[in-house]
């Protein structure tokens, strides 16, 4: 590891701990020849998984593109950024111990309506409308109806 001020080779690894809910090592590191400490991380590199669409195209998984989609569906509502995050956090894990290379954007829409339909009814119905492609008011109903029939 280069020495961020001076680019010496040499350092010393002052202290290792877990972040990121432990997929992650921060180290604290100090140079041997300019006793500059500086921060580094590491962590597991996993192949990048691609979606394969309803009409077969396939594309990388974008982590923003799940993001923005759970955030209109939990627009005005009472969820913080952090259960956003949380969320999509969780449904990359699941998908990535699941599957090698390629998902189907399917198995991405059930993940997260799992997960919302524990976190917010509302935020579920209208991610499900997206993602099922509702195309009418009886489709709403019913997905309301299994909600309601649940609780």
């Amino acid at each position: 590891m280069r020495c961020p001020k001076c680019g010496h080779r040499e350092d010393k690894v002052i202290d290792s701990r877990a972040a990121k809910s432990g997929t992650l090592i921060r180290r604290r590191r100090m140079c041997l020849r300019c006793s500059h400490r500086f921060t580094t991380y590491e962590e597991i590199v996993r192949a990048k998984l691609r979606v394969v669409k309803r009409d077969g195209r396939t594309e990388e998984l974008d982590r923003g593109k799940l993001v923005s989609g759970i955030e209109r569906a939990c627009e005005k509502r009472p969820i913080s950024v952090e259960q956003i995050e949380g969320i999509v956090d969780s449904v990359i894990e699941e998908l990535e111990n699941a599957y090698e290379r390629e998902v189907p954007s399917e198995a991405i829409g059930t993940a997260v309506v799992h997960r919302l339909q524990k976190l917010d009814h509302v935020a579920f119905v209208r991610f499900a409308s997206v993602y099922r492609r509702f195309t009418d008011v009886n489709q709403f109903l019913s997905a309301i109806e299994g909600i309601v029939g649940k609780a």
